[in-house]
């Protein structure tokens, strides 16, 4: 591999890790005016729209037709994945901290794994067991924090439990696409699943909102164009471009800094208090992803 491409896909990973760190950080920004999750998420998905839709269209001119089976898949991935998980977390997030947000949603990998000795019969060996234990040690820490600043039990299990559910959403989203992105090509399952989402978003925001909810100040529209440009479209491609150029473990490897910044950006730009516990968490969440994730 050229020292350049190397390069570029270390950068790559960086800025995706970075992009998927922010959206919390515009969510908790947008949720200073009264806004439901679902038309923030709607928002979202319509400045993403394009994009997809141009992928999209580029990944199946010279593709194979796709069979009913894989749409299927598809859709089913689609609704577990970008919009399940996202509707989950937008809501969670009214009621927790981002930074212990990040933490819940970053256990992912961990379910993943689960799943995959559920379903799949995988085994799950003793280094596993104990990156399990690491990671939900790290997110209890990380409660106890959040239970002392709110001072309300009920809110934080509530806001945790939704969030919980969007990473239960996206460890099944992964685990289903892992099988089906080898058929068809990452960049054109993504903009496929995202196409999904995005319908089933927009179908949720008619049937339960006014019409007149799309109109917003204009900062929640800056808020939600920077959501679904540095928190969405960019992340998406930048994580499979580096995937391409330096592999998925060294990728997965850079991905651990998400929560390390997300804690740092809810201090300095939402100004939430950040205590030893919350690092502590941080500090075992990571420790055991690596470990899951270590061969």
């Amino acid at each position: 591999m050229k020292p350049q491409h190397h390069t570029a896909g270390l950068w790559l990973a960086l800025i995706a890790a970075f992009g998927f760190s922010m959206k919390a950080i515009f969510i908790k920004l947008a949720y200073q005016w009264p806004i439901e999750a679902v038309t923030l998420l709607a928002l979202r998905m319509l400045f993403s729209l394009p994009f997809f839709i141009a992928v999209g269209l580029r990944g199946s001119r010279k593709s194979q037709p796709l069979s009913t089976r894989q749409w299927s898949i598809i859709v089913a991935l689609g609704l577990l994945g970008y919009y399940g998980a996202s509707i989950f977390d937008f809501i969670g997030l009214h009621y927790i901290t981002a930074g212990l947000e990040r933490l819940i949603l970053f256990s992912y990998p961990t379910l993943t794994m689960i799943f995959g000795a559920i379903f799949f019969g995988h085994q799950i060996r003793r280094r596993e067991a104990f990156s399990l234990l690491l990671c939900y040690v790290g997110i209890a820490a990380a409660f106890a924090h959040d239970l002392h600043v709110a001072q309300d039990m009920e809110v934080v299990l509530l806001g945790g439990g939704f969030v919980l559910l969007s990473s239960i959403c996206y460890a099944a989203y992964l685990l289903g696409s892992g099988r089906i992105i080898p058929i068809i090509g990452s960049a054109r399952f993504t903009a496929l699943a995202m196409l999904v989402s995005t319908a089933a978003t927009l179908l949720h925001y008619a049937a339960t909102q006014p019409l007149s909810s799309i109109r917003q100040p204009w900062q929640i529209y800056a808020l939600a164009l920077a959501m679904a440009l540095f928190s969405t479209v960019l992340p998406v491609f930048a994580l499979s471009s580096a995937i391409r150029r330096i592999g998925a473990s060294q990728t997965a490897l850079i991905a651990n800094a998400g929560p390390v910044l997300t804690v740092g950006m809810s201090w300095w730009i939402l100004g939430e208090s950040v205590s030893i516990w919350q690092w502590l968490g941080t500090a075992l969440v990571i420790a055991g992803v690596v470990l899951a994730g270590k061969k």
